[in-house]
Protein backbone atom coordinates (compact mmCIF):
# COMPACT_ATOMS: atom_id res chain seq x y z
CA UNK A 1 0.00 0.00 0.00
CA UNK A 2 3.16 2.27 0.47
CA UNK A 3 3.84 1.75 -3.31
CA UNK A 4 0.23 2.93 -3.78
CA UNK A 5 -2.01 4.96 -2.36
CA UNK A 6 -5.25 4.08 -0.57
CA UNK A 7 -7.08 7.09 -1.73
CA UNK A 8 -5.75 6.96 -5.39
CA UNK A 9 -6.80 3.28 -5.18
CA UNK A 10 -10.01 4.46 -3.98
CA UNK A 11 -10.21 6.84 -7.27
CA UNK A 12 -9.59 4.63 -9.49
CA UNK A 13 -11.95 2.12 -8.14
CA UNK A 14 -14.59 4.70 -8.42
CA UNK A 15 -13.61 5.56 -11.53
CA UNK A 16 -13.68 1.89 -12.64
CA UNK A 17 -17.72 2.28 -11.50
CA UNK A 18 -18.07 5.26 -13.33
CA UNK A 19 -16.78 3.51 -16.40
CA UNK A 20 -19.38 1.26 -16.00
CA UNK A 21 -22.04 3.68 -15.60
CA UNK A 22 -21.67 5.50 -18.58
CA UNK A 23 -21.61 2.53 -20.85
CA UNK A 24 -24.86 0.80 -18.91
CA UNK A 25 -26.73 4.28 -18.68
CA UNK A 26 -25.83 5.53 -21.93
CA UNK A 27 -26.95 1.51 -23.42
CA UNK A 28 -30.25 1.84 -21.35
CA UNK A 29 -31.30 5.37 -22.64
CA UNK A 30 -30.16 4.93 -26.23
CA UNK A 31 -30.38 1.05 -27.52
CA UNK A 32 -32.12 -0.83 -24.83
CA UNK A 33 -34.33 -3.40 -25.68
CA UNK A 34 -31.98 -4.04 -29.12
CA UNK A 35 -28.96 -6.06 -28.03
CA UNK A 36 -25.98 -2.94 -28.80
CA UNK A 37 -25.40 0.46 -28.05
CA UNK A 38 -23.28 2.37 -30.80
CA UNK A 39 -21.76 4.53 -28.70
CA UNK A 40 -21.09 7.31 -31.57
CA UNK A 41 -24.73 7.73 -32.80
CA UNK A 42 -26.27 6.82 -29.33
CA UNK A 43 -28.53 4.31 -30.98
CA UNK A 44 -29.31 0.69 -30.30
CA UNK A 45 -28.31 -2.12 -32.47
CA UNK A 46 -29.85 -5.68 -33.34
CA UNK A 47 -29.09 -8.49 -35.84
CA UNK A 48 -28.13 -7.64 -39.52
CA UNK A 49 -31.24 -9.09 -40.50
CA UNK A 50 -30.43 -7.68 -44.39
CA UNK A 51 -27.69 -9.59 -44.19
CA UNK A 52 -27.20 -12.65 -42.31
CA UNK A 53 -23.96 -13.65 -43.67
CA UNK A 54 -22.90 -10.73 -41.14
CA UNK A 55 -21.74 -12.90 -38.51
CA UNK A 56 -19.68 -10.63 -36.61
CA UNK A 57 -23.00 -9.24 -35.56
CA UNK A 58 -25.44 -12.32 -35.99
CA UNK A 59 -23.72 -14.63 -33.95
CA UNK A 60 -23.68 -12.15 -31.10
CA UNK A 61 -26.88 -10.39 -31.09
CA UNK A 62 -30.18 -12.15 -30.81
CA UNK A 63 -32.34 -9.93 -30.72
CA UNK A 64 -32.59 -10.57 -26.76
CA UNK A 65 -31.64 -7.37 -24.81
CA UNK A 66 -27.98 -8.93 -24.51
CA UNK A 67 -26.06 -5.94 -23.43
CA UNK A 68 -28.73 -5.87 -20.23
CA UNK A 69 -28.10 -9.96 -19.83
CA UNK A 70 -24.84 -9.79 -19.71
CA UNK A 71 -24.35 -6.73 -17.37
CA UNK A 72 -26.09 -8.30 -14.38
CA UNK A 73 -24.05 -9.92 -12.12
CA UNK A 74 -21.36 -6.65 -12.43
CA UNK A 75 -23.98 -4.46 -11.13
CA UNK A 76 -24.26 -6.67 -8.11
CA UNK A 77 -20.58 -7.08 -7.85
CA UNK A 78 -20.21 -3.11 -7.39
CA UNK A 79 -23.04 -3.36 -4.65
CA UNK A 80 -25.83 -1.43 -7.23
CA UNK A 81 -29.10 -3.10 -5.41
CA UNK A 82 -31.49 -1.28 -7.01
CA UNK A 83 -30.19 -0.95 -10.48
CA UNK A 84 -29.67 -4.58 -10.58
CA UNK A 85 -33.34 -5.80 -8.67
CA UNK A 86 -34.99 -3.45 -11.81
CA UNK A 87 -32.47 -4.84 -14.11
CA UNK A 88 -33.51 -8.52 -13.12
CA UNK A 89 -37.39 -7.66 -13.38
CA UNK A 90 -37.00 -6.07 -16.95
CA UNK A 91 -34.83 -8.92 -17.74
CA UNK A 92 -37.78 -11.47 -16.55
CA UNK A 93 -40.51 -9.18 -17.83
CA UNK A 94 -39.35 -8.43 -21.42
CA UNK A 95 -37.00 -10.85 -22.71
CA UNK A 96 -38.27 -13.68 -24.61
CA UNK A 97 -35.48 -16.19 -26.57
CA UNK A 98 -38.78 -17.25 -29.00
CA UNK A 99 -36.85 -15.32 -31.93
CA UNK A 100 -36.20 -16.11 -35.20
CA UNK A 101 -32.58 -15.62 -34.78
CA UNK A 102 -29.40 -17.98 -35.97
CA UNK A 103 -26.80 -17.31 -32.96
CA UNK A 104 -23.63 -18.53 -32.14
CA UNK A 105 -24.38 -21.48 -29.55
CA UNK A 106 -21.14 -20.53 -27.69
CA UNK A 107 -21.44 -16.67 -27.47
CA UNK A 108 -25.35 -17.28 -26.35
CA UNK A 109 -23.82 -19.64 -24.07
CA UNK A 110 -21.37 -17.83 -22.56
CA UNK A 111 -23.33 -13.99 -22.59
CA UNK A 112 -27.10 -14.90 -22.17
CA UNK A 113 -26.69 -18.60 -20.36
CA UNK A 114 -23.67 -17.56 -17.97
CA UNK A 115 -25.29 -14.71 -17.23
CA UNK A 116 -28.59 -15.53 -16.57
CA UNK A 117 -27.70 -18.45 -13.97
CA UNK A 118 -24.47 -16.08 -12.14
CA UNK A 119 -27.46 -13.39 -11.36
CA UNK A 120 -29.70 -16.61 -10.49
CA UNK A 121 -27.19 -18.00 -7.86
CA UNK A 122 -27.06 -14.02 -6.30
CA UNK A 123 -30.31 -13.85 -6.05
CA UNK A 124 -30.64 -17.02 -4.44
CA UNK A 125 -27.76 -16.75 -2.29
CA UNK A 126 -28.48 -17.15 1.21
CA UNK A 127 -25.92 -15.27 2.33
CA UNK A 128 -26.18 -12.18 0.19
CA UNK A 129 -22.49 -11.03 0.15
CA UNK A 130 -23.21 -8.17 -1.98
CA UNK A 131 -25.92 -6.44 -0.05
CA UNK A 132 -29.72 -7.38 -0.46
CA UNK A 133 -29.59 -8.60 -4.01
CA UNK A 134 -33.16 -10.75 -3.69
CA UNK A 135 -35.96 -10.19 -5.77
CA UNK A 136 -39.97 -10.05 -4.63
CA UNK A 137 -41.68 -13.00 -4.93
CA UNK A 138 -38.80 -14.54 -7.58
CA UNK A 139 -39.64 -17.64 -8.77
CA UNK A 140 -36.61 -19.36 -10.15
CA UNK A 141 -37.37 -17.16 -13.10
CA UNK A 142 -33.59 -16.61 -14.39
CA UNK A 143 -33.04 -20.52 -14.17
CA UNK A 144 -36.42 -21.28 -16.01
CA UNK A 145 -35.10 -19.00 -19.01
CA UNK A 146 -32.30 -20.10 -18.72
CA UNK A 147 -33.33 -23.64 -19.66
CA UNK A 148 -35.64 -22.44 -22.24
CA UNK A 149 -32.17 -20.95 -23.97
CA UNK A 150 -30.46 -24.37 -23.58
CA UNK A 151 -32.99 -26.41 -24.94
CA UNK A 152 -33.20 -24.66 -27.82
CA UNK A 153 -29.46 -24.53 -28.52
CA UNK A 154 -29.70 -28.71 -28.11
CA UNK A 155 -30.94 -29.10 -31.69
CA UNK A 156 -26.75 -27.64 -32.26
CA UNK A 157 -25.66 -31.52 -30.67
CA UNK A 158 -27.72 -33.31 -32.64
CA UNK A 159 -27.28 -35.02 -36.00
CA UNK A 160 -23.49 -34.71 -35.63
CA UNK A 161 -21.62 -37.66 -36.24
CA UNK A 162 -19.09 -36.90 -34.10
CA UNK A 163 -20.86 -35.33 -31.10
CA UNK A 164 -19.09 -32.05 -32.08
CA UNK A 165 -22.06 -29.72 -32.36
CA UNK A 166 -22.68 -26.95 -34.85
CA UNK A 167 -21.33 -23.80 -34.50
CA UNK A 168 -24.97 -21.93 -35.01
CA UNK A 169 -28.52 -22.72 -34.47
CA UNK A 170 -32.01 -20.68 -35.15
CA UNK A 171 -33.61 -20.46 -31.60
CA UNK A 172 -36.98 -20.92 -33.28
CA UNK A 173 -35.84 -23.26 -35.89
CA UNK A 174 -32.97 -25.59 -34.77
CA UNK A 175 -29.86 -25.77 -37.34
CA UNK A 176 -30.70 -23.79 -40.41
CA UNK A 177 -30.90 -26.38 -43.65
CA UNK A 178 -27.47 -24.78 -44.89
CA UNK A 179 -25.26 -25.20 -41.72
CA UNK A 180 -21.85 -25.01 -41.99
CA UNK A 181 -20.01 -28.33 -40.68
CA UNK A 182 -17.15 -27.08 -39.46
CA UNK A 183 -16.68 -25.27 -36.05
CA UNK A 184 -13.62 -23.89 -34.12
CA UNK A 185 -12.08 -25.93 -31.03
CA UNK A 186 -13.49 -23.10 -28.66
CA UNK A 187 -17.01 -22.41 -29.65
CA UNK A 188 -17.92 -26.55 -29.25
CA UNK A 189 -15.33 -27.44 -26.08
CA UNK A 190 -16.20 -24.46 -24.12
CA UNK A 191 -19.68 -24.85 -23.50
CA UNK A 192 -19.23 -27.13 -20.21
CA UNK A 193 -19.42 -24.83 -17.16
CA UNK A 194 -22.63 -23.22 -18.06
CA UNK A 195 -24.21 -26.58 -19.16
CA UNK A 196 -22.78 -28.31 -16.50
CA UNK A 197 -23.77 -25.56 -13.81
CA UNK A 198 -27.81 -25.68 -15.94
CA UNK A 199 -27.78 -29.35 -15.19
CA UNK A 200 -26.86 -29.56 -11.89
CA UNK A 201 -29.15 -26.96 -11.08
CA UNK A 202 -31.94 -28.54 -12.28
CA UNK A 203 -30.83 -32.25 -11.94
CA UNK A 204 -31.30 -32.83 -15.02
CA UNK A 205 -27.98 -34.22 -17.21
CA UNK A 206 -29.06 -33.94 -20.24
CA UNK A 207 -27.05 -30.57 -20.55
CA UNK A 208 -23.90 -31.28 -19.25
CA UNK A 209 -23.85 -34.90 -21.05
CA UNK A 210 -23.96 -33.49 -24.74
CA UNK A 211 -21.41 -30.57 -23.43
CA UNK A 212 -18.89 -33.40 -21.90
CA UNK A 213 -19.59 -35.34 -25.06
CA UNK A 214 -18.82 -32.75 -27.75
CA UNK A 215 -15.34 -31.46 -25.09
CA UNK A 216 -14.37 -35.67 -24.85
CA UNK A 217 -14.91 -35.97 -28.94
CA UNK A 218 -12.63 -32.87 -29.22
CA UNK A 219 -9.93 -34.70 -26.83
CA UNK A 220 -10.06 -37.78 -29.06
CA UNK A 221 -8.90 -35.96 -31.91
CA UNK A 222 -5.62 -34.61 -30.55
CA UNK A 223 -2.53 -35.49 -32.48
CA UNK A 224 -1.31 -38.47 -31.66
CA UNK A 225 2.57 -37.15 -32.14
CA UNK A 226 2.37 -33.79 -30.20
CA UNK A 227 -1.30 -33.90 -28.09
CA UNK A 228 -2.03 -31.09 -29.72
CA UNK A 229 -5.44 -30.20 -31.16
CA UNK A 230 -6.25 -27.65 -33.70
CA UNK A 231 -8.60 -24.78 -34.35
CA UNK A 232 -11.05 -25.23 -36.68
CA UNK A 233 -12.99 -29.25 -37.18
CA UNK A 234 -15.23 -30.53 -39.39
CA UNK A 235 -17.82 -31.92 -37.01
CA UNK A 236 -19.36 -35.20 -39.27
CA UNK A 237 -15.89 -36.24 -40.18
CA UNK A 238 -13.86 -35.15 -37.38
CA UNK A 239 -11.27 -33.92 -39.77
CA UNK A 240 -9.16 -30.79 -39.09
CA UNK A 241 -9.71 -28.17 -41.25
CA UNK A 242 -7.29 -25.81 -39.48
CA UNK A 243 -4.30 -27.17 -38.23
CA UNK A 244 -3.41 -24.12 -35.98
CA UNK A 245 -2.44 -25.07 -32.52
CA UNK A 246 -2.17 -21.85 -30.25
CA UNK A 247 -3.51 -20.45 -27.24
CA UNK A 248 -5.77 -17.09 -29.11
CA UNK A 249 -9.08 -17.27 -31.05
CA UNK A 250 -10.66 -20.74 -32.02
CA UNK A 251 -8.54 -22.03 -28.94
CA UNK A 252 -8.23 -20.25 -25.99
CA UNK A 253 -11.69 -20.92 -23.95
CA UNK A 254 -11.48 -24.88 -24.72
CA UNK A 255 -8.07 -24.67 -22.30
CA UNK A 256 -9.49 -22.68 -19.98
CA UNK A 257 -12.44 -24.32 -19.16
CA UNK A 258 -11.16 -28.06 -18.64
CA UNK A 259 -9.56 -26.32 -15.55
CA UNK A 260 -12.37 -24.13 -14.60
CA UNK A 261 -14.84 -27.55 -14.87
CA UNK A 262 -12.73 -29.67 -12.93
CA UNK A 263 -12.14 -26.62 -10.18
CA UNK A 264 -16.36 -25.84 -10.17
CA UNK A 265 -17.40 -30.04 -10.77
CA UNK A 266 -14.38 -31.86 -9.25
CA UNK A 267 -14.37 -34.23 -11.96
CA UNK A 268 -11.06 -36.07 -11.99
CA UNK A 269 -11.00 -36.64 -15.69
CA UNK A 270 -11.29 -33.01 -16.14
CA UNK A 271 -8.12 -31.95 -14.18
CA UNK A 272 -6.18 -34.94 -16.04
CA UNK A 273 -7.11 -33.62 -19.56
CA UNK A 274 -5.93 -30.24 -18.55
CA UNK A 275 -2.72 -31.08 -17.02
CA UNK A 276 -1.63 -33.24 -19.92
CA UNK A 277 -3.04 -30.46 -22.70
CA UNK A 278 -0.81 -27.93 -20.12
CA UNK A 279 1.97 -30.12 -20.73
CA UNK A 280 1.65 -30.31 -24.63
CA UNK A 281 1.50 -26.13 -24.65
CA UNK A 282 4.59 -26.07 -22.90
CA UNK A 283 6.32 -28.63 -24.85
CA UNK A 284 5.42 -27.24 -28.45
CA UNK A 285 3.97 -23.53 -27.94
CA UNK A 286 6.49 -21.83 -25.43
CA UNK A 287 9.45 -20.68 -26.89
CA UNK A 288 12.40 -18.35 -25.06
CA UNK A 289 14.23 -18.99 -21.77
CA UNK A 290 13.30 -21.73 -19.25
CA UNK A 291 12.99 -19.50 -16.99
CA UNK A 292 10.87 -16.49 -16.58
CA UNK A 293 13.22 -14.24 -14.17
CA UNK A 294 16.19 -15.67 -14.36
CA UNK A 295 19.14 -17.06 -16.86
CA UNK A 296 19.67 -16.31 -20.88
CA UNK A 297 17.48 -15.82 -24.08
CA UNK A 298 14.57 -14.66 -25.43
CA UNK A 299 11.43 -13.52 -23.06
CA UNK A 300 9.22 -16.66 -23.04
CA UNK A 301 6.34 -16.37 -25.55
CA UNK A 302 3.94 -18.78 -26.91
CA UNK A 303 3.76 -19.44 -30.16
CA UNK A 304 0.82 -20.40 -33.22
CA UNK A 305 2.36 -24.39 -34.72
CA UNK A 306 0.91 -26.76 -36.49
CA UNK A 307 -0.64 -29.12 -34.46
CA UNK A 308 0.87 -32.34 -36.29
CA UNK A 309 4.01 -31.42 -36.39
CA UNK A 310 4.85 -28.65 -33.78
CA UNK A 311 6.14 -26.63 -36.73
CA UNK A 312 5.75 -22.07 -36.47
CA UNK A 313 2.81 -21.64 -38.49
CA UNK A 314 3.32 -17.70 -38.03
CA UNK A 315 4.58 -14.69 -36.15
CA UNK A 316 1.61 -13.26 -34.70
CA UNK A 317 0.12 -13.79 -31.60
CA UNK A 318 -3.74 -12.30 -31.00
CA UNK A 319 -5.59 -10.39 -28.25
CA UNK A 320 -7.36 -13.25 -26.56
CA UNK A 321 -4.20 -15.39 -25.73
CA UNK A 322 -3.44 -12.46 -22.94
CA UNK A 323 -6.38 -14.52 -21.38
CA UNK A 324 -3.37 -17.38 -20.71
CA UNK A 325 -1.37 -15.80 -17.41
CA UNK A 326 -4.88 -15.75 -15.61
CA UNK A 327 -5.06 -18.98 -16.08
CA UNK A 328 -1.75 -19.92 -15.18
CA UNK A 329 -2.24 -18.00 -11.70
CA UNK A 330 -4.72 -20.50 -11.50
CA UNK A 331 -2.85 -23.73 -11.39
CA UNK A 332 -0.06 -21.49 -9.83
CA UNK A 333 2.03 -21.38 -12.40
CA UNK A 334 2.54 -17.77 -11.12
CA UNK A 335 6.23 -17.01 -12.38
CA UNK A 336 5.49 -18.15 -16.38
CA UNK A 337 2.58 -15.74 -15.62
CA UNK A 338 4.35 -12.84 -15.01
CA UNK A 339 6.67 -13.27 -18.11
CA UNK A 340 4.11 -13.49 -20.62
CA UNK A 341 1.56 -10.78 -18.83
CA UNK A 342 4.52 -8.43 -19.31
CA UNK A 343 4.64 -8.93 -22.80
CA UNK A 344 1.07 -8.01 -23.45
CA UNK A 345 1.54 -5.41 -21.11
CA UNK A 346 4.24 -3.86 -23.14
CA UNK A 347 2.29 -4.08 -26.59
CA UNK A 348 -0.71 -2.16 -24.58
CA UNK A 349 2.33 0.74 -23.30
CA UNK A 350 3.26 1.15 -27.14
CA UNK A 351 -0.24 1.25 -28.37
CA UNK A 352 -2.57 2.49 -25.22
CA UNK A 353 -4.68 -1.11 -26.53
CA UNK A 354 -3.92 -4.39 -27.63
CA UNK A 355 -4.23 -4.78 -31.89
CA UNK A 356 -6.65 -7.99 -32.53
CA UNK A 357 -3.39 -9.50 -34.42
CA UNK A 358 -0.21 -8.81 -33.56
CA UNK A 359 3.16 -9.58 -35.17
CA UNK A 360 6.17 -10.02 -33.37
CA UNK A 361 8.76 -10.20 -35.84
CA UNK A 362 7.90 -7.34 -37.70
CA UNK A 363 7.06 -5.50 -34.02
CA UNK A 364 3.40 -4.25 -35.83
CA UNK A 365 0.02 -4.80 -35.67
CA UNK A 366 -1.27 -7.44 -38.41
CA UNK A 367 -4.75 -6.60 -37.53
CA UNK A 368 -5.19 -3.38 -36.14
CA UNK A 369 -8.58 -2.93 -34.30
CA UNK A 370 -9.43 -3.41 -29.89
CA UNK A 371 -12.85 -3.71 -29.56
CA UNK A 372 -12.42 -3.16 -25.46
CA UNK A 373 -11.41 -6.75 -25.04
CA UNK A 374 -11.07 -7.75 -21.24
CA UNK A 375 -7.93 -10.57 -21.47
CA UNK A 376 -5.24 -7.75 -20.32
CA UNK A 377 -7.53 -6.85 -17.25
CA UNK A 378 -8.22 -9.96 -16.15
CA UNK A 379 -4.67 -11.46 -16.12
CA UNK A 380 -3.89 -8.22 -14.37
CA UNK A 381 -6.52 -9.20 -11.72
CA UNK A 382 -5.89 -12.39 -11.48
CA UNK A 383 -1.88 -11.78 -11.13
CA UNK A 384 -2.36 -8.80 -8.43
CA UNK A 385 -4.94 -11.36 -6.56
CA UNK A 386 -2.04 -13.77 -6.54
CA UNK A 387 0.88 -11.79 -5.39
CA UNK A 388 -0.65 -8.67 -4.12
CA UNK A 389 2.57 -6.50 -6.08
CA UNK A 390 1.63 -3.06 -6.36
CA UNK A 391 2.78 -3.03 -10.06
CA UNK A 392 -0.80 -4.49 -11.22
CA UNK A 393 -2.53 -1.70 -9.59
CA UNK A 394 0.06 0.72 -11.98
CA UNK A 395 -1.02 -1.56 -14.56
CA UNK A 396 -4.86 -1.32 -14.28
CA UNK A 397 -4.00 2.30 -14.03
CA UNK A 398 -2.60 2.63 -16.93
CA UNK A 399 -5.59 0.53 -18.83
CA UNK A 400 -7.87 2.20 -17.45
CA UNK A 401 -6.99 6.11 -18.19
CA UNK A 402 -5.87 4.49 -21.83
CA UNK A 403 -10.00 3.53 -22.59
CA UNK A 404 -10.66 7.15 -20.79
CA UNK A 405 -8.54 9.00 -23.48
CA UNK A 406 -9.07 6.50 -26.46
CA UNK A 407 -11.93 4.97 -26.37
CA UNK A 408 -14.87 7.33 -24.30
CA UNK A 409 -17.33 8.22 -26.98
CA UNK A 410 -20.16 10.71 -26.83
CA UNK A 411 -22.77 7.85 -25.00
CA UNK A 412 -20.32 4.78 -23.96
CA UNK A 413 -17.07 3.35 -24.96
CA UNK A 414 -16.50 2.52 -28.48
CA UNK A 415 -13.87 0.04 -30.37
CA UNK A 416 -11.32 1.59 -31.54
CA UNK A 417 -10.64 1.09 -35.30
CA UNK A 418 -6.89 1.21 -35.44
CA UNK A 419 -4.43 0.80 -32.56
CA UNK A 420 -1.96 3.31 -34.09
CA UNK A 421 -4.35 5.80 -35.50
CA UNK A 422 -6.59 5.80 -32.73
CA UNK A 423 -10.04 6.15 -35.16
CA UNK A 424 -13.17 4.84 -33.54
CA UNK A 425 -15.73 2.09 -34.73
CA UNK A 426 -19.33 2.64 -33.32
CA UNK A 427 -19.60 -0.55 -31.62
CA UNK A 428 -19.72 -1.40 -27.70
CA UNK A 429 -19.60 -5.24 -27.41
CA UNK A 430 -21.12 -6.35 -24.01
CA UNK A 431 -18.52 -7.90 -22.65
CA UNK A 432 -16.91 -4.45 -21.76
CA UNK A 433 -19.96 -4.13 -19.33
CA UNK A 434 -19.62 -7.88 -18.17
CA UNK A 435 -15.73 -8.06 -17.93
CA UNK A 436 -13.40 -4.97 -18.82
CA UNK A 437 -15.20 -2.85 -16.18
CA UNK A 438 -15.77 -5.77 -13.55
CA UNK A 439 -12.42 -6.48 -13.80
CA UNK A 440 -10.99 -3.38 -13.62
CA UNK A 441 -13.48 -2.22 -10.41
CA UNK A 442 -12.22 -5.97 -8.67
CA UNK A 443 -8.74 -4.29 -9.31
CA UNK A 444 -9.26 -1.76 -7.25
CA UNK A 445 -11.88 -2.87 -4.63
CA UNK A 446 -9.78 -4.67 -2.39
CA UNK A 447 -13.09 -4.81 0.35
CA UNK A 448 -15.29 -6.40 -2.57
CA UNK A 449 -17.38 -9.19 -1.38
CA UNK A 450 -15.49 -11.53 -4.00
CA UNK A 451 -12.62 -11.14 -1.93
CA UNK A 452 -13.75 -10.61 1.90
CA UNK A 453 -16.74 -12.55 2.60
CA UNK A 454 -15.58 -16.09 2.99
CA UNK A 455 -17.23 -17.07 -0.41
CA UNK A 456 -15.30 -18.68 -2.85
CA UNK A 457 -16.06 -17.36 -6.65
CA UNK A 458 -14.56 -18.66 -10.00
CA UNK A 459 -14.98 -16.57 -13.67
CA UNK A 460 -16.78 -17.89 -16.46
CA UNK A 461 -15.24 -16.89 -19.55
CA UNK A 462 -17.37 -14.01 -19.97
CA UNK A 463 -16.65 -12.67 -16.60
CA UNK A 464 -19.36 -14.08 -15.00
CA UNK A 465 -19.15 -14.81 -11.09
CA UNK A 466 -20.35 -18.41 -9.44
CA UNK A 467 -19.57 -19.42 -6.20
CA UNK A 468 -18.05 -22.70 -5.84
CA UNK A 469 -20.46 -24.54 -4.32
CA UNK A 470 -20.37 -27.79 -2.95
CA UNK A 471 -24.07 -28.18 -4.82
CA UNK A 472 -21.82 -27.69 -7.83
CA UNK A 473 -19.58 -30.78 -6.98
CA UNK A 474 -22.57 -33.59 -6.72
CA UNK A 475 -24.59 -35.15 -9.52
CA UNK A 476 -27.99 -36.79 -9.08
CA UNK A 477 -26.88 -38.67 -11.65
CA UNK A 478 -24.45 -41.55 -12.16
CA UNK A 479 -22.33 -41.93 -15.21
CA UNK A 480 -22.16 -39.21 -16.97
CA UNK A 481 -21.25 -41.07 -19.98
CA UNK A 482 -22.00 -44.64 -20.81
CA UNK A 483 -19.62 -46.94 -19.39
CA UNK A 484 -17.19 -44.65 -17.77
CA UNK A 485 -18.45 -44.75 -13.94
CA UNK A 486 -15.26 -45.29 -12.56
CA UNK A 487 -14.07 -42.09 -13.88
CA UNK A 488 -17.00 -40.42 -11.74
CA UNK A 489 -13.95 -40.63 -8.99
CA UNK A 490 -14.39 -36.92 -7.19
CA UNK A 491 -10.86 -35.05 -6.47
CA UNK A 492 -10.32 -32.98 -3.46
CA UNK A 493 -9.01 -29.58 -4.10
CA UNK A 494 -6.40 -29.91 -2.42
CA UNK A 495 -5.28 -31.96 -4.92
CA UNK A 496 -5.12 -29.67 -7.47
CA UNK A 497 -1.36 -30.63 -8.83
CA UNK A 498 -0.27 -29.22 -11.95
CA UNK A 499 2.46 -30.48 -13.85
CA UNK A 500 6.10 -28.79 -15.20
CA UNK A 501 5.91 -26.13 -12.89
CA UNK A 502 8.64 -24.19 -11.43
CA UNK A 503 7.30 -23.21 -8.68
CA UNK A 504 3.11 -24.99 -8.32
CA UNK A 505 1.64 -22.31 -6.33
CA UNK A 506 4.13 -21.04 -4.34
CA UNK A 507 3.71 -17.78 -2.88
CA UNK A 508 5.65 -15.19 -4.56
CA UNK A 509 8.03 -13.99 -1.26
CA UNK A 510 6.59 -10.63 0.20
CA UNK A 511 10.57 -9.47 -0.03
CA UNK A 512 9.83 -9.08 -3.73
CA UNK A 513 6.41 -7.51 -3.23
CA UNK A 514 7.30 -4.03 -3.43
CA UNK A 515 10.01 -5.31 -6.39
CA UNK A 516 9.03 -4.88 -10.13
CA UNK A 517 7.93 -8.59 -10.50
CA UNK A 518 9.97 -9.16 -13.26
CA UNK A 519 14.06 -7.92 -13.12
CA UNK A 520 14.44 -4.51 -14.95
CA UNK A 521 16.82 -6.21 -17.25
CA UNK A 522 13.81 -8.70 -18.64
CA UNK A 523 11.46 -5.73 -18.51
CA UNK A 524 13.66 -3.32 -20.98
CA UNK A 525 14.34 -6.63 -23.16
CA UNK A 526 10.51 -7.24 -23.65
CA UNK A 527 10.33 -3.59 -23.94
CA UNK A 528 12.99 -4.14 -26.79
CA UNK A 529 11.09 -6.56 -28.15
CA UNK A 530 7.76 -4.68 -28.97
CA UNK A 531 9.47 -1.80 -30.05
CA UNK A 532 9.21 0.82 -26.97
CA UNK A 533 12.82 1.67 -26.69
Amino acid sequence: SGAFPPQLRARLRDAARGMFVFGYDSYMRHAFPRDELDPLHCVGRGPDRHDPSNLNINDVLGNYSLTLIDALDTLAVMGNASEFQKAVKLVIDTVSFDRDSTVQVFEATIRVLGSLLSAHIIITDTKQPFGDMTIKDYDNELLHMAHDLAVRLLPAFENTKTGIPYPRVNLKKGVPPDSNNETCTAGAGSLLVEFGILSRLLGDSTFEWVARRAVKALWSLRSNNTGLLGNVVNIQTGHWVGKQSGLGAGSDSFYEYLLKSYILFGEKEDLEMFNDAYRNIQNHLRRGREACNEGEGDPPLYVNVNMFTGQLMNTWIDSLQAFFPGLQVLIGDVEDAICLHAFYYAIWKRYGALPERYNWQLQAPDVPFYPLRPELVESTYLLYQATKNPFYLHVGMDILQSLEKYTKAKCGYATLHHVVEKTMEDRMESFFLSETCKYLYLLFDEENPVHKSGNKYMFTTEGHIVSVDERFRNSLWQDILPGEEDSAEKIKPNELKAVNFSSNCNRVPDERRYLLPLKSNYMRQIDRMVGLI
